[in-house]
């Protein structure tokens, strides 16, 4: 089986362009690549075509006109275009259903899809978070329904996703791509593509399985560490000390290969990954006799931080003398991580709607959240500026901080907000001498663990 990765004109077809697929596909394009994109949903397919982009990432939009306007990338709902590339890059969603049951709706569709248009000679790596045992047990035999075999007529490699939004397209230049393959020959296959497309190195993992663990460890880490930052963050409030003091301290300790890595507290985990990625752990465990009760108690621990921040919340509003039904509180910042406008899971959903069923008026602003978004996931839209939601005031709730909020005139919202108004920093994590700041032009302050 002939297979040319080393060539100058090597081809990849992206199927998915959802976050993942859209990154990689503008990327390989501005790398030189020849890219055609696939995806089933035509509304998506046109935007992409006509110079937008399906979702927020900082330099995509760009990046993608850039790419469909020199030709190099095209995109369309047609698989049988696939079959003129060299690789075939699976990016489909793999949600999962309840406490982690794979709903594989998209991933089974993709490679049967795909097995109809397979020619002898392709690689098809798949790049979706999959359980342990799925390439396996369900990709493989899927792909082999056109007649061709895995390892033998085309090449079959795992390589997982691991990207944070906000710095996507950066991390796709840079951080080292894990390799996995059904047979040797396809994994070396796999790892020659990346260190020629992206200009990356490469992890070779011995086993298809465990590249799939290292995907899932990767958020399962994650996850666990921030629950540990959240607890200590109680712990912090508890006792009377500043957790951003106690964690920049204890990082500073040398332990393995690098430092103590303690994540920072906040308003909880959002997204498509954290929320699903460590269910999808335990309920692998479970199938196969264990119970991981770490993750039962960090997704318990993440889960709970919305209602804790509404909580703290309404605990200031109190102080200051007025019941929740007479108060309104502007929440600054809805995405579910700071820097991006993506707000699905996101934890600032269940702390407005705890809020509202205290009885406070909430107003919401965001710069980076489509409006649109923000009346699905909210019900209710966005004020137009910072300044307008903080009109008359009583908190300032700071849920994520994006770079556009670098400019806020605290001095001028200070006018603009009620006498006793809380500023309460949810994921901000300002540092002391913007607390101090704070507090010195009449504002109250309260942060989680602070």
């Amino acid at each position: 089986m002939s297979f040319p990765p080393d060539r100058e004109d090597v081809t990849a077809s992206v199927i998915g362009l959802g976050y993942v697929g859209s990154c990689l596909a503008a990327t390989l394009a501005d790398r030189g690549l020849r890219v055609f994109g696939v995806d089933v949903n035509e509304l998506l397919v046109e935007e992409i075509a006509g110079g937008g982009s399906p979702v927020q990432e900082p330099g995509l939009t760009d990046l993608l006109a850039q790419g469909t306007a020199s030709g190099r990338l095209t995109v369309g709902t047609d698989y049988a275009r696939t079959a003129e590339s060299d690789v075939v890059i699976v990016a489909v969603g793999t949600p999962v259903h309840g406490r982690g049951e794979l709903a594989d709706t998209q991933v089974r569709g993709a490679c049967e899809e795909l097995s109809r248009h397979l020619r002898p000679g392709q690689l098809v790596i798949v790049k979706s978070t999959l359980p342990p045992g799925t390439m396996r047990r369900l990709v493989a035999p899927l792909l082999e329904k056109g007649g061709l075999r895995c390892g033998t007529d085309i090449g079959l490699a795992f390589c997982p996703e691991r990207l944070s939004q906000g710095t996507a397209l950066a991390e796709l230049r840079s951080l080292p791509v894990v390799v996995s393959g059904i047979t040797p020959r396809d994994a070396e296959r796999a790892e020659r593509f990346w260190r020629r497309a992206l200009g990356v190195e490469t992890i070779p993992c011995s086993s298809l399985e465990t590249a799939e663990v290292v995907k899932l460890a990767n958020n399962w880490w994650i996850d666990h560490n921030i629950a540990l930052a959240n607890e200590l963050g109680k712990f912090c409030s508890a006792v009377g000390v500043d957790v951003m003091e106690v964690i920049g301290a204890t990082n500073s300790a040398p332990k393995g290969g690098g430092n103590i890595n303690v994540l920072l507290p906040g308003v909880g985990v959002g997204g498509s990954c954290l929320t699903k990625d460590p269910w999808m752990v335990w309920r692998t465990a479970r199938e196969h006799g264990l119970d991981l009760r770490s993750v039962t108690t960090a997704r318990e621990i993440n889960d709970g931080m919305p209602g804790y921040t509404a909580r703290l919340i309404l605990e200031e509003i109190a102080k200051a003398g007025k019941r929740p039904d007479q108060a309104r509180v502007a929440i600054l910042g809805l995405a579910f991580k700071n820097d991006t406008g993506d707000v699905r899971s996101t934890p600032t959903a269940p702390v407005v709607a705890a809020l509202a069923d205290a009885g406070a008026e909430v107003v919401l602003y965001d710069p980076l959240v489509d409006p649109a978004e923000a009346e699905k996931t909210f019900r209710t839209g966005l004020a137009p500026t910072a300044e307008a939601a903080a009109e008359g005031a009583d908190c300032l709730a700071i849920l994520a901080w994006h770079r556009e909020f670098a400019d806020l005139s605290f001095a001028d919202l200070r006018t603009r907000v009620s006498d006793r108004c809380v500023v309460v920093d949810g994921r901000a994590h300002f540092p002391r001498s913007t607390v101090e700041s704070l507090t010195g032009l009449g504002f109250a302050f309260r942060g989680i663990g602070r």
